[in-house]
């Protein structure tokens, strides 16, 4: 399979660097789009739909195609896969049937792939993306392999959009099923952020909903941790400041910790919806603030599925969590190198609000502040 990643700030741009990336005969069947919402999602998709490529498109909080992130853009990887290894299925959801979601479409596609893989993006801030997660294991079973990322919106907390050739949703998923017969897809999610602290215990809590951390409202006892004064609705920058510098880290019996901030606060208890869940009566930590460790760490981890699982790779897709954009500033840059070098192979990437894949030695679930690699190669 032969790959290409183009990018551009408008429809026609997007345009000019497909019609260049196709002039020596390259045709691409499939196109991996991230953007920005302040971009012309139909426009830029009835450019790729011209061309007959399938697109599986999720919007973000910053995009890039090597170790650079881009603003207000818009991202493509190009792949030329075979139409009979891939295909694009898509739904909307409510607040109850995240689950019940998953399980169809995971079912829809075993009824063409017998052993599908899975690159899932979902919209929707306040979804549990664990019950999406759940929901495509009780379908294939608990080995299925499943990444992605949950959809951006330049970190305005507003509105996220999953979209394909011909649909879009702000409460959705949208999926690319592989034949993992046919494509080889390995990836991990990397953390690397310190615990802080003693463990604490969550004493009320109902799926992705948080309430009380040791008896304390979860929002006042992160705001006592992290020094925050003004806790009102009237900040601007508190939910950046949870998520980016002041999340909880989930221990597990098994595996890495895994990071849950929060993402939307109900004001009449202060309370906190996390996008994923966070059980009632587990043992959480804070974090420390990250440091160059942090960025190391996702490199080796990286170098590690290339070592183990995927010597070569035809593409790489990163989902990377916005927070560690908004926590490591210019540092993310070398972090994003370091990843591109480990296979020098085209790749895109998105700033996502929550990350989907295994961690180390852990089991599938949703991720926050975290890196998810993931390597594609057709056989």
């Amino acid at each position: 399979m032969q790959a290409k990643s183009i990018k551009g700030k408008s429809p026609g741009e997007i345009e000019a660097a497909l019609e260049q990336s196709m002039a020596d005969g390259f045709k691409p069947t499939l196109a991996i789009v991230f953007l920005s919402i302040t971009q012309d999602r139909k426009a830029i998709t009835g450019v790729l739909d011209n061309v007959g490529l399938q697109v599986f498109g999720v919007t973000s909080n910053g995009e890039f195609t090597d170790e650079t992130p881009e603003k207000q853009s818009t991202v493509v990887l190009l792949m030329d896969m075979k139409r009979s290894n891939f295909q694009i299925l898509h739904a909307d959801y409510n607040t109850t049937n995240f689950r019940q979601v998953a399980v169809s479409l995971a079912s829809k596609t075993l009824e063409n792939i017998s052993n599908p893989a899975f690159l899932v993006g979902g919209s929707n801030a306040n979804t549990d993306a664990e019950a999406l997660l759940k929901g495509f294991e009780e379908a294939v079973g608990a080995h299925v392999e499943v990444y992605g990322g949950m959809a951006g919106d330049d970190i305005t907390f507003t509105e996220q959009f999953v979209f394909s050739n011909d649909w879009e949703s702000n409460k959705g998923m949208i999926v690319l099923a592989l034949d993992a017969d046919n494509v080889t897809i390995k990836g991990r999610a990397t953390c690397g952020w310190r615990a802080v602290g003693t463990l604490k215990t969550v004493t009320k809590s109902e799926g992705n909903h948080v309430y009380t951390v040791d008896d304390v409202p979860v929002l006042d006892l992160t705001a006592r941790y992290g020094g925050i004064e003004n806790v009102t609705p009237d900040n601007p920058q508190l939910l950046l400041e949870i998520a980016a510098n002041l999340p909880m880290q989930l221990q597990r019996e098994n595996g890495d910790p895994v990071m849950r901030p929060g993402l939307v606060v109900d004001w009449n208890d202060h309370s906190f919806y996390c996008s994923g869940s966070v059980p009632q009566g587990s043992k959480v930590r804070f974090s420390l603030p990250p440091d160059f460790d942090v960025i190391e760490k996702v490199i080796s981890e990286t170098a590690n599925i290339k070592a183990t699982d995927m010597p070569e790779a035809d593409a790489v897709i990163v989902f990377s969590c916005a927070g560690r954009l908004l926590s490591f500033g210019p540092l993310i840059n070398q972090e994003l190198e370091g990843i591109k070098n480990v296979w020098n192979t085209p790749m895109a990437g998105m700033f996502s609000n929550a990350e989907l894949a295994r961690a180390t030695g852990g089991k599938l679930e949703m991720h926050n502040a975290t890196t998810c690699v993931v390597a594609l190669k057709e056989k």
